[in-house]
């Protein structure tokens, strides 16, 4: 199925983003268990997932505002990609899951996990980028430094199960507070 087929309304509700430390969006992340066995039958899941990133991408990007990359994630990859407001580029890493969560989970991939936990753990990692909270050079560091996503992490956070459509952000609302007093 195309992202055009698909038909998007706001809010979206979205598993997890990542903001900088301005508080813009600059990532959105699609966590999915795929409990399919069949390789074609896997793709086709990750395929439709992507479309429709793609899609929540182009209708965001209709009340311009620009998420400038995603993120799909499931148990074997994480797949990051860059969005210039009109175009989903190919992935421009793929990454393997367990290699970078089991430093947050030594267990990972040897015991069942949910997709609440699943998420938790890429929100682990993806402040550890952050904020190097539990490592100096956190995995995968120096491959999202070589596309620009590392240095817009710094200082940044995630927020899990959000709507998107509606951008609010702090600094924006602290401003009409101060305006107010």
């Amino acid at each position: 199925m195309l992202a055009e087929d698909l038909e998007i309304t706001t809010p979206i509700d979205v598993d997890i983003i990542a903001l900088d430390k301005d508080d813009r969006v600059v990532v959105l992340i699609e966590v999915k268990i795929i409990q399919a066995q069949e390789t074609a039958a896997k793709q086709r899941i990750a395929d439709y997932m992507i479309s429709w990133m793609k899609a929540v991408l182009a209708k965001i990007s209709e009340q311009r505002t620009i998420i400038p990359y995603a993120m799909f994630v499931d148990t074997e990859q994480i797949l990051i990609f860059k969005w210039d407001g009109v175009n989903l580029s190919e992935p421009v890493f793929s990454l393997n899951t367990g290699e970078i969560l089991r430093y947050y989970e030594p267990e990972f991939g040897k015991k069942w996990i949910s997709e609440r936990y699943l998420e938790s753990l890429i929100e682990s990692w993806l402040r550890d980028l952050g904020y190097n909270w539990k490592s100096e050079m956190p995995p995968a560091s120096e491959k999202l430094a070589i596309i620009g996503l590392l240095e817009r992490l710094a200082g940044g956070t995630t927020k899990s199960g959000v709507q998107l459509g509606n951008f609010v952000y702090r600094d924006k609302l602290l401003d009409e507070y101060c305006h107010r007093a």
